[in-house]
């Protein structure tokens, strides 16, 4: 929902980009041969069980050769693989690294998944050249080189979009300038960059790498606003009273940041832990205030309200995992969160005024039977929702969705639990956001016009709404081509979804590292203070940490697993002393399990007992799978 990038990390491998018929193997001696086979379960295999990804069964290596460009490699080795002529041989084309080492499983994911780790030499020398010449002229550009600047980000960050300034008015209004990568001024429409950065549609980001969608020389380089450097940007300048946007302006400039801040500093000043310095001090003052402002407004105007936690991960020299911790939302992200939605609204609004082609930030009407099982869910389990209107139009549903958003909130905050299994819910509710030249609004910001535009050098969709700004301002650039951004939207959209699902699975492998390594510190009999994030008739998903975390662990960690239903016995057997002093199982007959109609519960047939959404459960660690980012529990005690 947000309007700005979740993460931004650091870290990429240069080599070719893999060949599309290649696959990801370990390697594994077999008598006297080197034998390849595939690393990971294939996607769509039935309940994520091992199979041949694309048909591919156990192949024997080739020795490597200067003739055939073959890599050396070693049995134990995760490689990329190709197939040879003959069906049975295959040849190394390089090594990845170790399946016991994080940053190596990681790496081989993204290639699995087809992901190119690499540019075409063609592309890299185009954007060393783009960055040498720093394209386009400056003239016309409005200096701002001398507006006190700042960037709030990760303390990974190496890609910096946006930049802000801020500065108080005349009773109690304010200016705000959000400066963003002006990053069609150094990749021309249909160069090798353009096509190259399309065909990519976003970056990829997972703990430890990223697959940018602009190379270095741009992304983290001569696109990025970096601290202390003259950088060209497009700039969306925003007059408020209070919350409301009164005046807007937008233009070329020319900018410099005095101060590259992270979101943990930027929250130790608003808690009074740090001070904050000139020339930046006054505008994030400002700019606090304004953000404040237009928080209150989106929560008058009834936008849902539904807080993001995302694992933060480090790695040590070796590529393990050496730390992972739970991030949540904090002001600092709500602040940039917030003005990046003022810029990206004033910029769609001004394009849809002028007719101009763009793509816009889609996201529909829930559906009011979707809204309708929400408050059944959650009124099965006890949460409170407002009353609804028999029928309910698509319009009284989205209105209803942020009442219901912000009572979940409200619920969590009260009673400290549920906080990922009732968000999940409301998230189910929604339709799922998507790019397309047509304005429908966004229903999740209750906005009318809603495009993203505030992250060119991560997302492409950001780039066409950028030349359709600046053709619409009169800075040169050509309007995009209407008769093709149906199928650019459609291509877009395909790849978010397909970068989320790496990036999730990725997450996973990662905090499977984490646990495993937890585990050996500690003990494998560790027990682990868990919340019910899910359900299904098979099982229950299960959020968990230490219950002591410790100082290696200052907040518990999003450990996930699956809790089978077979396993519940125990969690029956407890239910059935307390309730009845029986045992939880009767004639020797195991309990049967059922899920009820709104899935929020799975309640045991014979015993009575209960398993519920939001629920706490201690648990303990069953088996890790990490390559597939897999953990079964079972019920401690």
């Amino acid at each position: 929902m947000s309007g700005v990038p979740a993460r931004r990390r650091a870290g990429s491998r240069t080599a070719e980009p893999a060949p599309a018929d290649a696959f990801v193997a370990l390697l594994e001696r077999r008598g006297r041969f080197l034998t390849a086979e595939p690393l990971f379960p294939r996607r769509d295999a039935p309940g994520g069980a091992p199979s041949r990804r694309g048909g591919a069964a156990r192949v024997v290596v080739s020795p490597a050769s200067s003739r055939d460009g073959g890599a050396r490699a070693s049995a134990g080795d995760i490689a990329l693989v190709q197939r040879s002529t003959r069906a049975s041989a295959a040849r190394v084309i390089r090594t990845i690294g170790r399946p016991d080492v994080a940053r190596d499983a990681i790496e081989a994911l993204m290639l699995d998944r087809h992901l190119s780790r690499a540019f075409p030499e063609a592309v890299e020398r185009e954007a060393r050249e783009a960055a040498r010449r720093a394209a386009g002229s400056d003239e016309g550009r409005r200096d701002l080189r001398g507006l006190a600047t700042f960037t709030i980000d990760p303390i990974t960050a190496k890609d910096f979009d946006d930049a802000i300034s801020a500065e108080a008015l005349e009773g109690g209004a304010a200016r705000v300038w959000v400066h963003i990568a002006d990053v069609a001024a150094h990749v021309a429409e249909e160069s090798l960059l353009d096509r190259e950065a399309r065909r990519r549609a976003t970056s990829v980001y997972v703990p430890g790498a990223v697959e940018p969608m602009l190379p270095h020389a741009l992304s983290s380089d001569a696109c990025s606003l970096r601290a202390g450097l003259e950088r060209r940007a497009v700039t969306v300048e925003l007059e408020l009273e209070g919350p409301e946007v009164v005046r807007t302006a937008f233009y070329r400039s020319l900018i410099r940041s005095d101060e590259s801040l992270d979101y943990d500093r930027v929250d130790r000043i608003f808690a009074g832990q740090e001070s904050a310095t000139e020339p930046w001090g006054e505008p994030l003052r400002v700019a606090r205030a304004t953000a404040a402002e237009l928080e209150r407004k989106r929560e008058q105007r009834g936008a849902l309200e539904i807080d993001s936690v995302e694992p933060e991960v480090a790695f040590d020299e070796q590529g393990n995992v050496s730390e992972i911790r739970a991030r949540v939302q904090t002001e600092s992200h709500r602040l940039i969160e917030h003005l990046m939605i003022a810029a990206n609204e004033a910029v769609a609004g001004l394009l849809a005024q002028r007719s101009v082609p763009c793509l816009y930030r889609v996201h529909e009407r829930p559906a009011p039977e979707s809204v309708a099982r929400l408050a059944d869910q959650l009124a099965s389990l006890g949460v409170a929702t407002p009353p609804l209107p028999e029928p309910m139009s698509s319009t009284q549903a989205t209105e209803l969705l942020g009442v219901i958003s912000r009572m979940v909130e409200q619920h969590v905050r009260r009673t400290g639990f549920g906080r990922q299994a009732l968000g999940s819910l409301v998230l189910r509710a929604l339709k799922q956001a998507y790019y397309s030249p047509r304005n429908l609004g966004h229903a999740g910001l209750r906005s009318t016009s809603y495009c993203h535009f505030t992250s060119p050098i991560r997302r492409y969709p950001d780039v066409v709404c950028h030349r359709a700004l600046l053709s619409a301002v009169g800075h040169g650039e050509r309007a995009p081509e209407a008769g093709g951004l149906v199928e650019l939207g459609a291509w877009t959209s395909e790849r978010e979804r397909e970068a989320m699902t790496i990036e999730r699975d990725a997450d996973d492998i990662a905090s499977c590292f984490a646990l495993e390594r937890l585990l050996f510190e500690r003990g494998h009999d560790q027990q682990f203070a868990g919340e019910v994030g899910g359900l299904i008739s098979a099982g229950a998903f299960v959020s968990f940490g230490p219950e002591d975390p410790g100082e290696d662990l200052p907040q518990a960690p999003p450990f996930r697993g699956m809790l089978p239903v077979r396993s519940l016995g125990r969690l029956a057997q407890a239910a059935a002393r307390s309730a009845r002093g029986a045992r939880g199982e009767q004639n020797g007959r195991r309990d049967w399990w059922e899920l009820n109609e709104q899935g929020t519960i799975l309640s045991g047939e014979r015993t009575g007992a209960t398993l519920r959404l939001g629920d706490e459960v201690e648990v303990r660690v069953a088996r890790v799978e990490a390559l597939r980012g897999r953990v079964d529990l079972t019920p401690a005690g």
